[in-house]
């Protein structure tokens, strides 16, 4: 054991009664010793030469002497293949239908004794010894799969896998879920365990609460994504390529995944970084949108203590100038630390609270466990207990409740991969919206039960539905929290139709965004935990989840006053913008810093509200297409290989670059800018890209620029909406999208499109219709980038 790891053991073991803790994992190796399957000799296979292929619609089912691979190209030009009859569905991360394959190709054979499949977009060639090859349409390679291998126990069961995957020397790798390490993953090995870290976690800390099996690889050759359906664990380990000692070749790019089981397939996507992410948005589904408040600032504590303590905070908020959206409510509100229930003496009329706060403007978030005391006479213990004919709990392979340690002590776990039992967990949803709360976010669902050491989590042997196909932990334990957030969206969207649910869950997997967001967890308070919050909030909008943000100021210890306000500049510019901290952390609260902090924190918290019609068009333009809020730089160019590397930067939509100060003491940063021309909006001044730019950033500000010729939608005067216009170089249009803010319920919303141009010596704005352009302005337009034009 590490001393890290140490140390968090003392931490559970500090703030657990030490025998509970115990105990669980004393039941927990039990009970993986009497219901898991020993694992005995194994035989290790490969696939064998072809022995013949089958063409069907799109491609085809190509035989090997010792298996089979189906390979499908879809309409939309995603790849699909899968080995020993292995179909894209049951998945837990497809939303729908599969898409249709592509009719108007079949699988055919090559001049090289295999097979291959020739589509518009994307080549598919399957060699006679098992390869994988997926290539552009003028065949050059993006990713080679070499045969793979599987380890079969001799009297049957389960096969783990591994498969060993090939791509461009020159090649970035991204993804893999939330990763403290990114937004360029370092070469390294990456486990697949949704984890809690046992306390606050830094850059070097894997893995971390929320891990998915998908990769983004970014080279010269193109971009593609690729996605292993199978949420047993498992482990990826990256290298990237380099140049050829001697031998005049260059060394590829090496991905390889291990999984403990599981189906071996995978999806492809290729193209530009939008047509992944609408493409990954297409077979994963597409991202739920907050509601519009939720968008704005938000406070949370582990520790509020009562009413008047949230009282005193939201009229601190209002004394002193400062918007607030929401304030979170932590799992001290409960009575006993217990879900669905609200400790009376701390908070006497907590409805009335909430009332008394929605009239300015704020509305009360509760957490929400997943674990349920186990306890008689319990309400929610008491009702899930006769749920079906078998109750609604996680039960062991004896067919005895399973039971762990978490923060009400004894507890058992609702097993949410059973549809009843998820009808059941999302109708409870109705105490918390009768308590007046407006949202949810989800904790401690990776799912988590405290132990000093080993997993924190439930017996591998536990038994879950799985849809009703049955199975165990070690399948389940990866989505456990993807279908608890699906628990409780679908029972929000019953109890309240009128109004868009607002969820974001610690835990989740693949397809996450259908029901909402997420955030860091307990980062780490330190420059190390604030640079790891932006990697995070990269690493999974590549994942195809877009709202999500770190704890400002970091979830332990006590910023410095210079730390704070920048983590507070960084998280302005994020999707999810919300304070948060440990029960004995201090207080985050902005004025708690000093006079300048708060001087310089107002004025970054009124930026994020003048631009929050930008987010707001960026929350739908999400749903709309999968692309994230905050994106990469190499978003813009990915063909660009400086741009690859430069992770202290981000792209906001299309119209802004922001650059967060990472370091302490920084009052003047480089920036790397993707082509094109450049405004600090702060000044106004103008930079040419691509390449290196040296830019102030004072304590007041984080630099951040907008590219010529874009539209950005903002609040002016009175409230209302409107466009801020970045001037175009004299030889270049710009342009920008705005969607109105049409309510927190589910009308449809219009994506308005604007361009900008040079016309008679100055900038004009113009709509863009079915009919044709539409003039705009002068009011409502606001030029900027003058000085810098031409």
């Amino acid at each position: 054991m590490s001393g890290r790891e140490l140390v968090r053991s003392m931490w559970v073991f500090g703030r657990v009664r030490g025998p509970r803790a115990l105990r669980s994992v004393w039941r927990q190796r039990r009970a993986d010793a009497a219901g898991l399957p020993r694992r005995g000799p194994e035989q290790a296979r490969v696939p064998g030469r072809v022995v013949g292929a089958e063409p069907l619609p799109g491609g085809g089912i190509v035989r090997f002497a010792r298996s089979e691979l189906r390979v499908c190209v879809t309409a939309g030009a995603a790849v699909f293949w899968g080995w020993d009859g292995a179909e894209p569905l049951p998945s837990y991360a497809l939303a729908g239908e599969v898409p249709e394959p592509d009719g108007r190709v079949v699988l055919e054979p090559d001049t090289e004794g295999g097979w291959r499949v020739v589509a518009e977009r994307v080549t598919v060639a399957v060699s006679r010894n098992g390869a994988v090859e997926v290539r552009t349409p003028g065949g050059v390679v993006l990713r080679r799969e070499l045969p793979p291998r599987w380890w079969e126990p001799v009297g049957g069961g389960g096969a783990r896998w591994v498969q060993r995957s090939e791509v461009p020397a020159d090649a970035r790798f991204f993804g893999l879920g939330g990763r403290a390490a990114g937004p360029r993953l370092p070469e390294g090995t990456y486990r697949l365990w949704n984890s809690d870290p046992r306390g606050a976690f830094g850059p070097g800390t894997d893995p971390l609460y929320l891990t998915m099996p998908v990769q983004w690889v970014v080279a010269d050759a193109g971009t593609h994504l690729a996605f292993y359906d199978s949420t047993w664990d498992g482990r990826v380990s990256l290298r990237e390529g380099g140049e050829g000692a001697g031998s005049g070749h260059d060394r590829p790019g090496l991905s390889e995944v291990r999984m403990d089981g599981g189906p071996l397939r995978c999806w492809v996507v290729v193209g530009s970084p939008a047509r992944i992410a609408h493409g990954w948005a297409q077979l994963t589904g597409a991202p739920a949108v907050p509601p519009s408040w939720a968008l704005g600032p938000q406070h949370a504590r582990w520790g509020f203590g009562s009413a008047e303590e949230v009282r005193r905070v939201v009229a601190g908020y209002r004394k002193r100038g400062l918007p607030l959206s929401a304030v979170h409510l932590d799992i001290d509100h409960y009575e006993g630390h217990r879900v669905f229930t609200v400790d009376r003496e701390r908070f006497p009329d907590l409805p009335g609270l909430a009332a008394e706060l929605r009239e300015r403007g704020v509305r009360l978030v509760s957490i929400v466990d997943p674990a349920v005391k186990a306890e008689p006479g319990g309400a929610v213990y008491g009702s899930g207990a006769r749920v079906g004919a078998r109750g609604a709990f996680v039960r062991d392979a004896r067919g005895e409740v399973v039971r762990g340690v978490v923060w009400p002590g004894e507890c058992v776990y609702p097993d949410f991969t059973d549809p009843q039992v998820r009808r059941w967990w999302g109708g409870l949803y109705a105490e918390r919206l009768e308590q007046g709360f407006s949202g949810v976010w989800h904790d401690m669902n990776e799912p988590v039960s405290f132990t000093p050491f080993g997993d924190m989590t439930l017996p591998r042997s536990a038994r879950h539905s799985l849809e009703g196909r049955g199975g165990d932990h070690r399948e389940a334990h990866n989505v456990y929290g993807l279908a608890m957030a699906r628990a409780g969206y679908e029972g929000l969207a019953r109890l309240r139709p009128e109004e868009r649910p607002f969820l974001f869950s610690r835990s989740g997997w693949a397809g996450m965004q259908r029901y909402g967001g997420t955030w860091s967890g307990d980062v780490a308070t330190g420059w190390p935990g604030l640079r790891a919050s932006l990697a995070l909030v990269l690493g999974l909008g590549l994942c195809g989840v877009p709202y999500s943000g770190p704890d400002v100021g970091g979830f332990d210890g006590h910023p410095s006053p210079e730390l704070y306000l920048r983590w507070l500049q960084l998280g302005a510019w994020l999707p999810l913008f919300r304070t948060h901290s440990a029960i004995d952390a201090g207080r985050r609260e902005p004025w708690e810093f000093g006079a300048e902090v708060l001087e310089h924190a107002r004025e970054a918290m009124a930026e994020r509200e003048r631009l929050r019609p930008y987010f707001v068009t960026l929350a739908r333009l999400a749903r709309l297409t999968g692309a994230p809020y905050a994106r990469p730089l190499w978003w813009a160019a990915p063909e660009d290989r400086r741009l690859r590397d430069c992770g202290d930067a981000f792209l906001l939509g299309d119209a802004l670059l922001v650059a967060p100060v990472l370091a302490r003491g920084a009052r003047r940063r480089v920036v790397r800018l993707p082509r094109g021309r450049w405004y600090d909006v702060a000044t106004e001044r103008a930079y040419e890209g691509p390449g290196l730019v040296l830019v102030d950033a004072p304590l007041s500000r984080v630099p951040v620029l907008a590219r010529a010729g874009a539209v950005v939608p903002v609040r002016g005067a009175g409230g209302a909406v409107e466009l801020e216009v970045w001037a175009p170089a004299s030889d270049r249009a710009g342009g920008g999208l705005l969607v109105r803010d049409t309510g927190d319920g589910w009308d449809p919303a219009e994506v308005e499109r604007y361009v900008s141009r040079w016309k008679g010596g100055e900038v004009r704005v113009e709509r863009v219709t079915g009919e044709g352009t539409v003039a705009v302005g002068p009011e409502g337009v606001r030029v900027r980038g003058l000085g810098g034009a031409g």
